[in-house]
């Protein structure tokens, strides 16, 4: 008797998938050309570059399995990779929480502005993660000799004497990497936190006035937070994988490869065994790693976050 039920409920469920993928077809159709695309530019690269990462492939040859080779090189007998490691890790340890809070602070102010003046502010704050000149900017303020913006201040206010060639000193490279990131971190993540707090229902504010909510930090808390939270796990997201994928501004700040490699990144890394070396069983390595890192750091931060308002 007990057979016959657990067949019977086996059963049921398969009839309640089928007829749930019947019911829902116009849904599958739409959502079936993201998830080729999805498929065919995300997965199968991940699962690609897995596989690769087992192999010795030079691009131009048949690829030959080295089994764990790879990887037992990349934290046994690579140096360069220890730093790397070392730096992205700092990376996104200052730069993502910081700039995931920045985010949050920014568009909570510029959302209690009105009109054409919140979007001004807006423009002003996103703009500089979308513009191509941010690092034309940043290299005639970080100039190393006395035309350069920070040289020119410190020496004329007597800080000192002489220029400093700041990003081809090894103690100044990653700060000052840190600080350019954080500078252009109000990206994606910003402007969903912004559309979050568009989309708290007013009533809600005026139930906590009633139970006893007094001042606006308790209405971000209690309220606001809890109210977007699809939204902070989005930005949650898109600021760790910012922070974890550093390479531009580590390149064209501080070249590839900087001085004593001090803004090298894991990505910088990747870069230069994958489109420099063609080493691509060893690239696809070091990008599996990086993607295991993404991945454990999103899924804890997403478990904290989850836990906001419960």
């Amino acid at each position: 008797m007990k057979k016959k039920v657990e067949g019977r409920s086996y059963q049921n469920r398969e009839l309640t998938l089928g007829n749930r993928i019947r019911r829902h077809k116009a849904s599958y159709i739409m959502i079936a050309p993201y998830f080729i695309l999805f498929f065919l530019f995300t997965v199968l690269p991940v699962l690609i570059s897995i596989t690769f990462s087992f192999t010795d492939f030079n691009v131009l040859e048949f690829p030959d399995f080295t089994g764990w080779d790879n990887y037992i090189r990349l934290f046994l007998d690579d140096d360069i990779f220890k730093i790397a490691l070392k730096n992205t890790l700092i990376f996104a340890v200052i730069t993502g929480p910081i700039s995931y809070f920045m985010c949050l602070i920014f568009a909570w102010i510029i959302n209690e502005f009105k009109g054409k003046l919140r979007a001004f502010l807006t423009l002003i704050f996103y703009a500089p993660s979308i513009s191509g000149n941010a690092y034309v900017v940043w290299n005639l303020i970080l100039r190393g000799d006395r035309y350069g913006f920070l040289n020119g201040l410190l020496i004329r206010f007597d800080f000192m004497q002489n220029a400093i060639i700041w990003m081809k000193t090894e103690k100044y490279v990653l700060a000052f990497l840190i600080i350019v990131q954080l500078w252009l971190s109000l990206g994606t993540g910003f402007l969903t936190f912004i559309a979050g707090l568009q989309t708290v229902d007013k009533n809600l504010y005026e139930a906590a006035a009633m139970d006893g909510i007094k001042n606006r930090w308790q209405e971000l808390w209690y309220v606001t937070l809890p109210s977007m939270k699809p939204q902070l796990l989005f930005g949650a997201v898109m600021q760790i994988t910012q922070a974890f994928a550093v390479a531009d501004i580590s390149i064209q700040l501080a070249g590839n490869p900087s001085v004593n490699y001090a803004g090298t990144t894991i990505v910088t890394h990747l870069m230069d065994f994958g489109s420099i070396r063609y080493e691509m069983g060893y690239a696809s390595a070091i990008a599996v790693i990086l993607f295991l890192l993404m991945v454990g750091s999103n899924m804890l931060i997403q478990k904290l976050i989850r836990k906001v308002g419960k």
